[in-house]
């Protein structure tokens, strides 16, 4: 079979499984030009950039995923990563400090396994959502393509390129209840047969419902495609980001372990000192060649440079028995300057052998990683330590570092304790090879391993000591999909992953750190995945994470101990249109799993993983003009901490929208979060730093195109 036919009717079977399209219309497809088929929100943009880089249809993939597309994104009034979250099985959020995206993929959290376009994105901050096609969420291991990390799943960004012979312009103007607005613009322009220019830009001004909250974001996104020869094309992207965002750690939990519900409206920060900043520079440019019909290559180059500041004070402490009426407040200042250049080359292709047909893709990836840490932890004058208390007020007796503490006395804040101050320099060669294997025309037998390179060295400046570390690891991939029919396929999956001792921030290697291998996950997962109807799909799964981590053995240092732990579970989904104006997305998770240290199992439950979460969405299409959504999320009560002393209570929170089109070209939405204004606890970072969720709020929308 010829490498373009395979590629369009894989990604029309694609379509029809997530949104419905019937099979039968994958007949059609060879009327089509293929080489311009983009399948958005269907197919893991196999044809372009994407996150499987080989052109494998949905229902073949061996792994759970979720895909949001721009249009859903728009039309579900998502404005953050974290709300895509609280729709998508299988993972939930952290708190992220505050200042980062921060998710928890099958009950192992990451600030890092973020990529953009396929490209690692791995510095921590809010990624914003105005330049995307679409949101892929895999889950389980993912080491063969991305290396590193990927430990229970990956985010995968894909972002809006040029498109040739097009011209419009779209916009979109926001503006929400608690005063924020939002400008967003969208331009396309051909500049002659083979060139085409985009921009995409935003401006946020953004409120919340906590006091001293507010939020600026600027992004500038231009990008170029040139279509060189008919079959070489060049796209080239460059990403100016612009952050400034107020830190709200939350809030205490009391005598119960659970948030104190009393502190609701009590910001534990100072109005000024808690705050993010962002500047960011990113470059990417992207060489695609088809050499046959059954052989195609692509270059990329992906260049970022940032720089951040992120200051805070936090509740650290708090006796609701003893000192009901105290807060400690705790906090630092910690600077991140990181250049990360990542240069990529694949090949993918198809040919026959003994009988078979296999579809392959091989690739080879380098990685160099400059990256400068520093924290200063506070002193305070009055306490001359990093915590000092205050009596709980709204507002808190201090303001730029200045006020009155429970003592009575006059305090002063100075960030002047130096903490950590590391400069780290990774490097990083990848090489890696898949092959799917089409046994019968029900069979596939997916086959594969990646290597990696890993070197790092920190330079810890306070004691003057330069460690190093090189971690060499194979990650090995294998996949069977057996296809009863051509509307089932049925999957199960093993595979292998490492994140290094230096974690996925590049934290210092002093210790034992310098001296430990990495720690290792292997996923087993076997699932369901099925059309329904032509217009209607379900997909379920069941699988386990089992974590190895060697520690120095407590009696005897130069010897190790391995621990290891497992989470177990089982996720179900639901999409597409039940009626031909009913569209519904429907997801539940089961999570299980218990700590286990060196003396064994503790007993227990891991922090940050629910027992059972749900989410549901409708929208339902009234007429030509006017559709209406309606949604909720579940999820059930989580331990803040290991110790399972603190507690985030389970809370159900429902949303709705209403989409009215004023005309072909203009369209009105309203997106009420929060309906029934349920106070409730989605996420935290520890012990005293509970998120408190918004109440009722709406946004309303007026997006145009020309």
């Amino acid at each position: 079979m010829m490498y373009k036919t395979s590629l369009a009717l894989m990604s029309a079977t694609a379509l029809s499984l997530t949104l419905g399209i019937a099979p039968a219309m994958a007949d059609s497809v060879d009327a089509v030009d293929r080489e311009q088929i983009v399948v958005t929100g269907q197919v893991l943009y196999a044809n372009q950039i994407n996150a499987l880089r080989t052109p494998t249809p949905i229902i073949d993939v061996p792994q759970s995923l979720s895909i949001f597309t721009a249009a859903e994104i728009s039309q579900r009034g998502f404005s953050s990563i974290g709300q895509i979250i609280d729709y998508t099985v299988g993972v939930n959020t952290s708190q992220g400090e505050g200042h980062r995206d921060a998710v928890v993929f099958r009950g192992v959290r990451s600030t890092a396994d973020f990529f953009i376009d396929g490209v690692r994105d791995d510095v921590q901050y809010y990624r914003p959502l105005y330049n995307l096609e679409q949101v892929e969420i895999l889950r389980g291991p993912n080491a063969l393509l991305f290396g590193r990390g990927g430990t229970g799943g990956i985010l995968n960004r894909v972002t809006k390129k040029a498109e040739l012979d097009d011209v419009f312009t779209g916009y979109e103007v926001a503006l929400n209840s608690f005063g924020g607005f939002t400008l967003q613009l969208d331009h396309n322009v051909s500049t002659d047969d083979t060139s085409a220019l985009r921009l995409n830009a935003m401006y946020e001004s953004l409120e919340g419902h906590r006091d001293f909250y507010d939020s600026e974001r600027i992004g500038v996104n231009p990008t170029a495609r040139f279509q060189l020869f008919d079959t070489t094309r060049l796209d080239l992207s460059y990403e100016f980001i612009d952050h400034e965002r107020f830190i709200d750690r939350g809030i205490p939990t009391g005598a119960n372990g659970e948030p104190v519900e009393a502190f609701r409206d009590i910001v534990f920060g100072d109005d000024t000192l808690n705050f993010h900043t962002l500047d960011a520079h990113v470059f990417r440019a992207t060489l695609q060649h088809q050499f046959s019909d059954a052989l195609k290559g692509r270059l990329s180059a992906f260049y970022g440079d940032y720089d951040k500041v992120y200051q805070n004070l936090y509740a650290s402490s708090y006796d609701a028995v003893n000192s009901p009426d105290q807060v400690g407040l705790d906090g630092y200042l910690d600077t991140t300057q990181r250049q990360n250049l990542i240069l990529s080359a694949d090949l993918i292709g198809q040919f026959q052998m003994a009988g078979f047909n296999h579809t392959f893709v091989t690739g080879v990836e380098f990685i160099n990683t400059g990256n400068n840490n520093d924290r200063l932890n506070p002193v305070w004058s009055d306490s001359n330590d990093d915590v000092e208390f205050f009596t709980i007020a709204r507002p808190l007796a201090t303001g730029g570092g200045t006020g009155t503490a429970a003592s009575g006395n006059p305090t002063t804040l100075a960030f002047s304790d130096l903490n950590d101050d590391t400069h780290a320099d990774v490097s990083v060669f990848s090489a890696y090879l898949q092959g799917e294997i089409e046994i019968s025309d029900q069979l596939d037998i997916i086959l594969g391993a990646r290597f990696d390179s890993f070197e790092i060295e920190v330079h810890n400046v306070p004691v003057n000591e330069t460690r190093e570390r090189t971690d060499e690891r194979v990650s090995p991939r294998l996949g069977v999909v057996y296809k009863p029919q051509e509307n089932i396929s049925l999957y199960a999956s093993y595979s292998e992953s490492f994140l290094p001792r230096s974690g996925e921030q590049f934290a210092n290697i002093n210790g034992s750190n310098n001296a430990l291998d990495p720690n290792e996950f292997t996923n087993l997962e076997a699932g369901l995945k099925w059309d329904l109807a032509s217009n209607l799909s379900f997909t379920g799964a069941i699988f386990e994470i089992e974590q190895r981590s060697p520690q120095t053995a407590d009696n005897d240092p130069s010897t190790l101990d391995v621990i290891e732990s497992e989470i177990t579970g089982f996720e179900l989904q639901l999409q597409g249109q039940l009626t031909e104006a009913w569209f519904i997305s429907a997801g539940y998770s089961y999570l299980d799993g218990e700590q286990v240290n060196r003396s064994g199992n503790t007993g227990l439950r891991p922090r940050e993983l629910p027992e059972n979460t749900l989410s549901l969405w409708n929208s339902y299409q009234v007429s030509d003009q006017l559709g209406l959504g309606l949604g909720l999320t579940y999820q059930d009560e989580t331990f803040i901490n290991n110790s399972n002393t603190a507690i985030l209570p389970a809370y159900t929170r429902i949303d709705a929208a209403a989409y009215y089109d004023l005309s072909d070209r203009f369209s009105l939405q309203l997106n009420v979060e929060n309906l029934t204004d349920a106070l409730y606890f989605p996420n935290a970072h520890s012990t005293h730093q509970a998120t408190v969720g918004a109440p009722l709020n709406a946004r309303v929308t007026l997006r145009g195109r020309f």
